[in-house]
């Protein structure tokens, strides 16, 4: 590791090969936490590249607990965290407003590294009991259209680092493999970024990994749709800048967006939205996101088609019937 973090101080780039093999050696607890911590930094004072985190990714793949969901073709919707807003689960929500609509979904997540409430946590705070077991699994995504994939259940790696990027406090190279890693390789995936450049370097990967995708960035910098600005949305098919007004959305203020000071805050407004007692910010933030993530599976379709569906699951009551099914068959 001395070696590697000579390399990376003097701005050196790293092989796909390199970095796959740095990671399975903190998977087999060969580097003390100080090294991973200056690894971790030294990757935070530069762009990573392509290849390094391909590699990165492809030791995690390789020693991952795989779950195979290839019969439901189901999406997952995720941001790379860090973005430092503190927002609420807006990706969490958006997951069982597509599941309401029909669509299969295969959330992985896990508890917050640098905010109040990570996708983790807010699933726990309803008594969710996390498993591995494949039986479990596939029931959930059958009766309900979800199932939760806690990161730290399927990639060991993940469960190394934890206390360093917790110590940390700020966004590390993991909060760019996270998105990358289900472990159960989903067919379609909406991917909120913090800024273009992670914007151009994921797009750059899910074409070498044949995903179909949507990658989405606030231009203020949040990593998901926030309306509290323009956005840029880049698939396989167009990219494109909407304001929210072009979608029929008012303008959203960033204190509207706040996860609360603490997990039962995240949990509350959680539950508002699905019951759909929130504020209408919050429930349009939902809206747009999952209306992205159901184009990106029904490409065919336009957006504003696609709001229409994710606005009918939740005013319906169907999202909010996928989240009480999904307690049921978790807990």
């Amino acid at each position: 590791m001395k070696d590697i973090l000579t390399r990376l101080f003097n701005h050196e780039e790293l092989t796909s090969e390199e970095t796959k093999e740095i990671l399975l050696n903190i998977t087999w607890e060969k580097y003390p936490e100080a090294q991973i911590a200056a690894l971790l930094t030294a990757f935070q004072m530069r762009t990573i590249t392509v290849d390094e985190l391909i590699g990165f990714r492809e030791a995690l793949m390789e020693t991952r607990i795989p779950i195979d969901f290839s019969p439901y073709r189901p999406i997952d919707i995720v941001g790379t965290g860090g973005d430092g807003k503190n927002t609420f689960n807006i990706s969490t929500c958006a997951c069982f407003v597509v599941a309401g609509a029909g669509y299969k979904v295969a959330k992985h997540g896990n508890y917050g590294a640098t905010s109040i409430s990570g996708a983790s946590n807010v699933i726990e705070q309803h008594g969710i009991r996390f498993t591995n077991n494949p039986d479990k699994l596939k029931r959930s995504m059958e009766e309900c259209n979800i199932a939760y994939l806690h990161a730290q259940l399927f990639n060991p790696a993940m469960k190394f680092v934890g206390p360093v990027r917790k110590a940390l406090g700020v966004r590390t190279l993991f909060n760019l493999l996270g998105p990358l890693v289900n472990p159960s390789k989903p067919a379609y995936q909406l991917l909120g970024v913090a800024d273009l450049a992670q914007m151009r370097l994921y797009t750059n990967i899910f074409y070498k990994l044949g995903i179909d995708f949507a990658v989405v960035n606030s231009l203020d910098s949040y990593d998901e749709i926030s309306l509290t600005d323009e956005f840029k949305v880049m698939t396989r098919n167009y990219e494109r800048i909407y304001c929210p007004q072009d979608l029929g959305f008012s303008e959203i203020r960033p204190e509207e967006l706040f996860g609360g000071t603490s997990k039962e805050d995240a949990a509350r407004i959680f539950d508002n939205i699905l019951h759909n007692c929130a504020t209408p910010s919050q429930t349009q933030c939902v809206i747009v996101n999952a209306a992205f993530a159901i184009q990106v599976m029904e490409p065919e379709k336009n957006i504003e088609e696609c709001i229409a569906i994710a606005h009918e699951s939740l005013v319906s009551g169907q999202a909010l019937k996928a989240l009480k099914r999904f307690i049921e068959i978790n807990r």
